[in-house]
């Protein structure tokens, strides 16, 4: 094996084969790179790929690890397990979860199937939503779960009181209808492996015997249960490999656990301790920017990022009266690199919770930069695909109450609400699934109602006909026929029925893909697939866009330009985060943010921020604060040496104002609420306005409110200039407030 493209470190990574070890992999130091050259070596050295397991978190991890080794050893790497926890769980899981007493057909429900089911819940347990929504209570049984714990126990280590009573109610219930459906949520997954290798020693033996060595991506991310089956796997031979970093360490409020990797010398003491330092993605600059800040935590490993390439550009900072001239600072800024050659995928905007993105989504449109919003709907998520696949799932699994639900009157066959509550009821009360009331209809119904509920029935029968004699492909195609789910958006020719008959089609595209992929793939195959795709794995296909996403979407992607907003104390670190004791863990995200970019980094915040309709006053982000002056360029000294003013200030009343003593120019100015982060502007002479002749059509322009335009029309006395943030503005030319500025 040629090791002699990797640098000392992952050199050592890769030859390191026995035993625990460690991999602590700084952000962009080529972490990948090591990993697949010490699987790929472990063959080399005689390791059998069977014996190999590689756990990740996204399928996109998977494929490009999987893609790797294969160029290393060729095709052998095809017997090695390379897959996320959650797909490896799951084919576990489908060679023995008849020992835990489901069957060995069990659908898996996404968050919009346990949604639905949580609703149904909350119907026959009389839940008030108000009290519990929805939504807290999935997270309650996602956490409860990530925690491998039974209601019982999480009850036990709650407050006790009535809500948590309620709460404990609706897990039991919820875990029962579970059970019925012969279904499993993602976290189940996890949680049933885990209980078949404690409760069955033998298929736990055998998994042992396996996988002599394991590999784990991103441990910094594992939760409770992870972790245990981690340890469970290889408690026999202690070849385990994990990679991570602890410093993002981003995921804690949805069970991951930083003392997972922190302590893991712990758990193994002969462990060997590698360091990934070297960063092959950013800037000197920008490196140092994120050592400055990541090195206020307390609970870290220590590593310092260094790179061999040049300093490259300061980073630029910039300080708007509110949001509106934040957001036009950031179009202003886009628009200057398009038109220097920059494409538009290679510039992301990213912010602490997704209502920052409207006025930048609005902006953006108003200029037509084309944009996507990343972890926006996904395609499998559309309500038509959900559609078809609910179908699917029916004839796969017909226990499935939830999809069959979901498609009984879809295209609209007159089965009214009324008559799928009387067969829900009839079909608890018989304790049998509602497809079989589908034949042994409940006697109150009526004749019309009776007719329609047999007809659904008799399609259904026709379908699992073709599912066994059709291939797989033809088989879809002509489900979606002889449902008439493509007829019924065929119908009215409007725009939205055209994008639902493209979705239909491309997902019959899909499915032949797939067949052609996996030669003899059954229907399960298909629906497994796409059920444990993750947001990261759909990341494909944004060339020609913006990318505007969260901080913590953004981890794992890089991009040559990045722009992080709202960087203002109470908006990031969010003010909830800081209440809740996590401000490291924020600044770990902080700490991710700033390494995603590899030539340039944009901070802005804003002044005033509006909130629930009223202008909040913040102060700038602590983070801003921790990055040296030395690597910030403030580009809202432009306003000022164009019009030597001081910037518009947040209103406050005169007894809150508070006393400031005089700064030298380039020394921190500290006025509470409006200047932390940064510095007094040095003195500049004054830019004197330009004679009206002078201006041309295209000029880039400054005004002290609009800020940065560009001259868009001039006719007789009147200049029209066109603003990122407040659109088109007309100035009379005698009278413009407005400067020339250079290119």
């Amino acid at each position: 094996m040629d090791l002699s493209m990797l640098n000392p470190q992952q050199r050592l990574a890769a030859e390191t084969l026995e035993g625990p070890v460690l991999i602590l992999a700084g952000a962009g130091s080529g972490k990948t790179r090591a990993l697949t050259y010490r699987a790929a070596n472990l063959m080399d050295h005689g390791v059998a790929p069977w014996h190999l397991l590689c756990l990740t978190f996204t399928n996109k991890a998977a494929r490009e690890m999987k893609e790797r080794i294969t160029k290393l050893v060729g095709e052998k790497a095809e017997d090695a397990w390379i897959s996320t926890f959650h797909s490896t769980c799951a084919r576990i899981l489908r060679r023995d979860i008849e020992k835990l007493g489901y069957q060995r057909s069990f659908v898996i429900f996404d968050s919009d199937d346990q949604q639905r089911l949580l609703k149904e819940v909350f119907k026959q347990l009389n839940v008030d939503d108000h009290v519990i929504s929805v939504k807290d209570a999935a997270r309650a049984i996602s956490d409860m779960k990530n925690r491998a714990m039974s209601p019982d126990e999480w009850f036990q280590q709650s407050a006790r009181d009535r809500r948590s009573q309620e709460m404990h109610d609706i897990m039991v219930a919820y875990g029962t209808r579970l059970r019925e459906l012969n279904a499993l949520d993602f976290d189940d997954l996890l949680l049933r492996t885990l209980e078949l290798f404690v409760e069955h020693p033998p298929v736990l033996e055998s998994y042992q015997d396996r996988f002599w060595y394991v590999m784990v991506d991103e441990y910094q991310d594992t939760n409770y249960a992870q972790y245990q089956l981690i340890r469970l796997l290889t408690q026999k031979r202690h070849n385990l490999c994990v990679v991570g970093d602890d410093d993002q360490s981003i995921y804690g409020w949805r069970g991951a656990d930083l003392h997972n990797i922190l302590d893991f010398e712990k758990d193994y003491p002969e462990t060997v301790v590698i360091k990934l330092e070297q960063n092959y993605r950013s800037t000197a600059n920008i490196l140092d920017a994120a050592n400055q800040v990541i090195a206020h935590n307390t609970e870290r490993k220590d590593k310092q990022l260094w790179t061999s390439d040049a300093p490259g550009e300061l980073i630029h900072t910039f300080t708007a009266t509110d949001e509106r001239a934040e957001a036009g600072w950031v179009i202003t800024k886009i628009l200057q690199l398009h038109k220097k050659g920059v494409n538009y995928s290679d510039i992301a905007v990213l912010y602490r919770s997704n209502q920052q993105s409207r006025v930048i989504e609005d902006m953006l449109t108003k200029k037509a930069i084309p944009f996507r919003v990343f972890g926006g709907p996904r395609f499998y998520d559309r309500r038509e695909v959900r559609d078809v696949v609910a179908y699917l799932r029916v004839l796969v699994n017909p226990q499935d109450d939830i999809s069959l639900a979901r498609i009984i009157n879809v295209p609209k066959r007159a089965i009214g609400d009324s008559t799928v509550q009387e067969m829900q009821r009839y079909a608890r009360e018989q304790e049998m699934p509602l497809y079989a009331a589908l034949t042994d209809i409940p006697p109150a119904l009526s004749s019309r109602p009776r007719r329609c509920v047999a007809e659904f029935a008799a399609l259904l029968n026709r379908l699992l006909v073709m599912k066994e004699t059709q291939p797989l492909s033809e088989f879809v195609s002509g489900l979606i026929e002889e449902t008439g789910l493509l007829r019924q958006y065929e119908a009215e020719n409007s725009e939205e029925n055209q994008s639902r008959i493209g979705n239909i089609r491309e997902l019959m595209a899909a499915v032949t893909q797939f067949e052609k992929d996996y030669p003899g793939a059954k229907l399960e195959d298909y629906l497994e697939s796409i059920t444990l795709v993750s947001d990261q794995d759909s990341s494909y296909g944004t060339s020609g866009y913006v990318t505007l996403m969260t901080l913590h979407s953004a981890k794992g992607l890089e991009y040559d330009n990045v722009f992080i907003t709202g960087m203002e104390e109470k908006v990031f670190p969010s003010s909830y985060a800081v209440n809740e004791g996590r401000e490291e863990e924020e600044r770990r995200l902080c700490y991710v943010g700033i390494t995603r970019a590899k030539q340039r980094l944009y901070l802005s915040r804003a002044a005033s921020r509006m909130f629930m309709t009223q202008p909040n006053y913040n102060e700038a982000s602590r983070f801003l604060s921790e990055i040296p002056a030395r690597l910030l360029k403030d580009e809202s000294e432009a306003i000022e040496r164009v019009y030597r003013v001081t910037p518009p200030q947040p209103r406050q009343p005169r007894s809150a104002m508070p006393r400031v003593p005089m700064a030298r120019a380039g020394e921190p100015l500290n006025i509470p609420g409006v200047t932390r982060g940064f510095r007094v502007p040095s003195p500049a002479a004054q830019l004197a306005p330009v004679p009206a002749s002078n201006f041309a059509e295209g000029d880039r322009v400054m005004h002290r409110k609009f800020g940065e335009g560009f001259v868009k029309r001039i006719e007789g006395d009147r200049i029209e200039v066109s603003f990122a943030a407040y659109g088109d503005k007309v100035f009379r030319l005698s009278l413009a407030p407005i400067v020339k500025l250079e290119d």
